[in-house]
């Protein structure tokens, strides 16, 4: 009996097709429900461990700053995270004040320990997270100063307007007013 799809009856000498699936047919059912299940449990564990941007935290030391507004930080684990600070954008490295920006960047965190806030990956890859370091002049304070908050008040990052709803309405306040005192200011951009 090919696949055994059919039943013979004892002593009848006749196949009859069973009434409801085969039990090899229920099994594969079951078995890929089972599948299913288990590969959307892995997915989503993986998701999870390796992709921070997705609610994660981010706990190590920066390694690296590309500009005004990214930077790289190594975690405990000795893997390299790009990270893009949320709620700001900074010139370019061409641009006008595009050098100062990254210094200033770089004086605040570089080979600083540092906590990101991650909430999503922008479209070049990078963990974009608020980013808190302990401040210059307080070192017993731990992580309390808000990096991106830092660059807009000395007038080297603007509020990025396009993405503020993704900012709970203090932090867009904060963010908003800081640039505006530093433009009121003429200082940075």
């Amino acid at each position: 009996m090919p696949g055994g799809s059919w039943l013979q009856r004892p002593g009848s000498g006749r196949s009859e097709q069973p009434a409801g699936p085969s039990p090899r047919v229920a099994f594969s059912i079951y078995d890929a429900g089972m599948h299913t299940g288990a590969c959307a449990l892995l997915l989503a564990t993986i998701l999870f461990a390796v992709h921070p941007a997705l609610g994660a935290q981010i706990s190590g030391r920066v390694v690296g700053v590309s500009d005004g507004d990214t930077m790289t930080v190594l975690d405990t684990a000795k893997v390299q995270h790009k990270v893009r600070l949320a709620g700001i954008d900074a010139p370019e490295k061409a641009q006008a004040f595009g050098e100062r920006s990254k210094q200033n960047l770089s004086a605040l965190v570089f080979g600083k320990d540092v906590r990101a806030d991650c909430y999503k990956r922008d479209r070049y890859g990078r963990d974009v997270c608020r980013v808190w370091v302990t401040p210059l002049d307080c070192p017993t304070c731990g992580l309390t100063l808000d990096v991106a908050l830092a660059q807009l008040t000395v007038g080297l990052a603007w509020h990025y307007k396009r993405f503020e709803n993704e900012q709970t309405p203090e932090e867009r306040g904060r963010y908003s007013f800081a640039e505006d005192e530093a433009r009121a200011r003429h200082i940075g951009l």
